[in-house]
């Protein structure tokens, strides 16, 4: 993926000076050990809305504390992780940006907040072993960069180009706020039982798997940046985040009822259904029978 000198996003704050690292992670006012941390890990299956919900789940706690932030500031100019993060966001707020545009509406750009170990966030406080995550409620976008080293260590998906969809994802789902998606959604979770909650849960992040094949389509139009290999590393993270694949690694039974993000195969579906297509109307994850 050839992304140095593209242009970089002001949105990106840098964050990592305020948070706190170390053996265990507090949370709900209690210690979180590297086993819960796995399980909460594999549970969230790396990419979604509000992650924060499992931890406080297995430990039993209650809401989280916050983390106060400190004034933001940018990411030094010479951190070649953090400039990587700036040209994806900037390429994708370019995007959107146009997508808007061309169906009459403006888009407002997500901010993206760095940080290391933990994190307040207007949904709770972020930790690093959650992976990346989106918050509706300020719409912003988090990510602790020690995940890359997850990503291609531990889950075996190396490449710039996963790196690239793992922004693009959340990305996705602040599209889908953008859109009203996420409002909606929270409406109709609110009716329903765990089961039926978890089926809808799997067609949002479905949605946010097209709709970063729907960027990468458009970003690779526009700056034919993509070296060969680059969408088939994408097409491996996806593969290696589905429900099915995480279970398995975990040595737990594939139970399809519990997906809440979908399995391999239907995360790979997805977001060559938005790189092949282009489309947003082709991402109506909630009107398909088949996913």
């Amino acid at each position: 993926m050839r992304w140095e000198g593209n242009r970089e996003s002001s949105n990106v704050e840098d964050r990592r000076d305020e948070g706190g690292s170390g053996g265990g992670f507090g949370f709900g006012g209690r210690s979180i050990g590297i086993g819960t941390i796995v399980i909460a890990l594999i549970g969230g299956a790396i990419f979604g809305i509000n992650p924060l919900t499992i931890l406080s789940l297995l430990t039993g706690g209650g809401p989280a504390p916050q983390v106060q932030q400190g004034p933001a500031h940018p990411p030094p100019a010479n951190d070649r992780s953090a400039k990587f993060v700036s040209v994806v966001l900037a390429d994708t707020e370019d995007v959107w940006g146009r997508l808007f545009q061309q169906g009459g509406a403006t888009y407002h750009a997500p901010k993206l907040d760095l940080y290391r170990g933990a994190i307040g966030t207007a949904c709770g406080t972020g930790q690093s072993a959650m992976g990346p995550f989106y918050c509706p409620s300020d719409q912003k976008v988090y990510i602790d960069l020690g995940f890359y080293d997850t990503l291609r260590n531990r889950l075996g998906a190396p490449g710039e180009f996963a790196q690239a969809y793992v922004i693009a994802h959340e990305v996705g789902h602040h599209v889908q706020d953008e859109l009203g998606i996420t409002r909606k959604v929270d409406a109709m979770r609110s009716r329903m039982n765990p089961a039926q909650a978890n089926t809808v849960s799997v067609r949002v992040e479905l949605q946010a798997d097209c709709f970063a094949g729907v960027w990468a389509n458009h970003s690779q139009q526009s700056k034919q940046w993509l070296d060969p290999g680059d969408i088939e590393s994408a097409m491996n993270a996806a593969a290696k985040i589905g429900d099915d694949a995480l279970q398995r690694s975990a040595g737990r039974a594939v139970v399809p009822d519990s997906f809440t993000h979908g399995s391999s195969a239907q995360r790979q579906h997805w977001f060559q259904t938005g790189y092949e297509t282009g489309s947003v109307k082709a991402c109506d994850t909630f009107a398909s029978r088949d996913l």
